[in-house]
């Protein structure tokens, strides 16, 4: 038997997977990927990541704009984004946050759509998809500022930021989650901050069609390759493949309830 594994988070709707999808999503299986989270990235997309999640049993999706993408769209509403959660396969909100590397001259509209997504996440009980970068101490500040005006829960997706953010998010109560990045060489930085962390709080993702893990570093990335990020995370928690596969797979269930509810009720 090959250990079940969860990819949290892939972008199967992107055009990389064009025509491929069924084939993508048949290999995930194969190799023990047996649900994935596609995310939306721009609301006008939503009814085709909605589709992929509708036509395999196996794939949920979230919804949400990205940060880069926050300037290119009008603010999203609150209550645009609680409508959409009614659909029984969408399961998060995002992928939001604040991305200052190539989108900082939209840094306030990011900041004032950041906490409409927070606010719909704490509204639904959905989980939060962070996406952070060259924006560590705003991120942290309005998580917890936001925290302090009601709980909510949320995922650190593809976590490669500072130590500090990890441990900010941490303190919340929030869950990191490893993606390819956390294979490669150069990355034993990243690998000791997630070793810190408690190890019922972290995700395994692919982030694909980016960020292939090794051996794969440079090509396209698909769930399937889920597997080789579970690998070294095992690795880094000094657990065997199958039970860092499980734990993963269980602290998934945890933060995305929908999700189990939904595989329960089949």
């Amino acid at each position: 038997m090959i250990p079940q594994i969860v990819d949290s988070h892939c972008h199967l709707d992107f055009p990389d997977f064009e025509g491929e999808v069924d084939a993508i999503v048949a290999r995930a299986n194969q190799a023990g990927v047996t649900r994935m989270v596609t995310i939306c990235t721009k609301l006008q997309n939503e009814p085709n990541v909605r589709n992929i999640a509708e036509t395999h049993p196996s794939v949920f999706y979230a919804a949400g704009i990205h940060p880069m993408r926050a300037g290119e769209e009008p603010l999203v509403a609150t209550d645009t984004l609680i409508a959409l959660t009614h659909h029984p396969k969408m399961v998060g909100i995002g992928e939001t946050g604040l991305d200052y590397h190539y989108t900082a001259e939209t840094a306030q509209i990011q900041k004032d759509s950041l906490r409409n997504h927070i606010a719909a996440a704490r509204e639904t009980g959905l989980p939060l998809i962070i996406h952070a970068r060259a924006a560590d101490d705003d991120m942290a500040r309005i998580l917890t500022e936001e925290y302090r005006n009601g709980a909510y829960s949320c995922v650190m997706h593809c976590f490669s930021s500072s130590a500090e953010l990890g441990k900010a998010a941490l303190d919340l109560g929030f869950y990191l989650s490893m993606s390819g990045i956390a294979t490669f060489k150069n990355s034993q930085d990243l690998r000791d901050i997630f070793a810190t962390a408690p190890v019922d709080r972290i995700l395994v993702e692919t982030d694909a069609p980016y960020l292939a893990p090794m051996p794969h570093r440079g090509k396209r990335n698909e769930p399937a390759y889920s597997a080789h990020t579970a690998a070294v995370g095992a690795q880094v928690f000094g657990m065997e493949y199958a039970d860092f596969a499980a734990q993963t797979s269980q602290n998934f269930d945890r933060l995305f309830t929908k999700v189990a509810q939904y595989k329960a009720a089949e």
